[in-house]
């Protein structure tokens, strides 16, 4: 799984990535920052069942905090996208490249309007125009793969049976890891002409948006709102996109609250409302703190918005669930002795026979059954999963 940050240069990419990775990358205030892409390691924050079981666990990756268990998930800061980035203009073609592999685009926007559409420093910038010039830009670049071959398709259509629609179009997609069944999703939900010889610019345009928000689904991060004119500018957001998520966010503090606990200076758990000052701090760092405690872990209900974006876009909008397999249920260790040591986010709808190939190919092809930590109960190989399983696999 691949996360894609996106959005224009100076919005707070960079701030936000290294937030969520504390990794040491270029952050300044100007336009491409970022040239290459950072990769990094984020993650996901789950309710840890070690506690129900009166136990603590032993994380074979990631970390748990107090029974919060962060499952890492990879993460990707690109360069920002301007306005022609989809003939080419800034980093446009490098930009786009990268985004082939994403599963999920976040799109961070400065809801402050302190940024104009390249980047620069400026006063009352719209943001509406931020999130409609990267869509536009991000279905030119569905628009232009589709065109490549569209000449090809229609006569091949037409001469082959028409379920044959879905596999063709995927293919010339495999690139973006765009599937079948979401090109007949696009299908199902727009109203297309059925002769597709007579599909014109406006529907092929209209076909290419759709299956681009499909194949790469989309949250917007309202950034910097703890900002003049942030909030203001959130609602107004609110209302032009009502069906779209918009998660409002401070990177700079999440940052300051993450650097602060690694300083040993305070007690923070990502995600969390509050913290607790463990070391002696000076004036300047007290009045920061507070700074962040009153404008934003008081006002919002998901304290920085940081970590609920990861939460948001791999469970909810990616859907995916999180699964602990054990040795024993007994004693929910693995073979070593540690207790929980891992947890995978697996697809919903993945079975009980998927988490034994994940584990491995031989447990696979031995699959015998599984038995659920909780219950004791017996499970088949076509079990479906749920959030949070505890899982034994048996195998001959």
């Amino acid at each position: 799984m691949l996360l894609a940050f996106v959005g224009k240069p100076n919005v707070g990419k960079s701030t936000f990535f290294k937030a969520i990775t504390t990794l040491d990358i270029a952050i300044a205030n100007y336009p491409f920052t970022t040239i290459k892409s950072n990769h990094g390691v984020g993650y996901v924050k789950i309710n840890c069942p070690d506690k129900e079981f009166n136990l603590n666990c032993n994380p074979s990756h990631g970390f748990c905090v107090n029974h919060n268990r962060f499952v890492p998930i990879e993460i990707m800061d690109l360069a920002g996208l301007v306005p022609g980035a989809s003939e080419g203009k800034g980093l446009g073609n490098q930009f786009l490249d990268d985004l082939r592999q994403a599963d999920a685009f976040v799109h961070i926007v400065d809801i402050s309007g302190t940024t104009d559409s390249e980047g620069k420093s400026t006063e009352n910038h719209d943001p509406l125009e931020d999130i409609k010039f990267l869509e536009e830009e991000l279905d030119k670049w569905f628009l232009n793969i589709l065109l490549k071959a569209w000449k090809i398709f229609v006569k091949k259509i037409e001469t082959e049976p028409k379920e044959n629609f879905s596999k063709t179009i995927a293919k010339q997609f495999s690139g973006l890891k765009v599937t079948e069944e979401n090109v007949k999703d696009v299908i199902r939900k727009e109203n297309l002409p059925e002769k597709i010889s007579l599909w014109d610019n406006d529907v092929l345009m209209r076909f290419a948006s759709s299956l681009r928000k499909e194949s790469k689904p989309t949250v917007i991060i309202a950034n910097k709102i703890d900002k003049e004119k942030s909030k203001e500018n959130y609602q107004k957001l609110k209302l032009e996109f009502p069906n779209s998520v918009i998660i409002p966010c401070s990177a700079d503090s999440e940052l300051a609250l993450r650097e602060a606990q690694k300083a040993g200076l305070i007690e923070y758990i990502p995600g969390e409302k509050g913290f607790k000052i463990t070391g002696n701090l000076n004036e300047k760092q007290k009045l920061a703190l507070d700074k962040i405690k009153k404008e934003i872990l008081d006002k919002f209900e998901n304290g920085t918005g940081v970590q609920e974006v990861l939460n948001y876009v791999v469970l909810d909008l990616l859907k995916y669930i999180a699964i602990y397999p054990i040795r024993s249920v007994n004693k929910l260790i693995d073979g070593k002795g540690n207790i929980l040591p891992d947890c995978f986010l697996m697809p919903q709808g993945s079975t009980s026979l998927d988490l034994a190939f994940l584990l491995h190919t031989d447990f696979g092809n031995n699959f015998i059954k599984a038995i659920d930590a909780r219950t004791k109960k017996v499970l088949g190989k076509d079990y479906v999963l749920k959030h949070q399983d505890v899982i034994e696999i048996v195998t001959k």
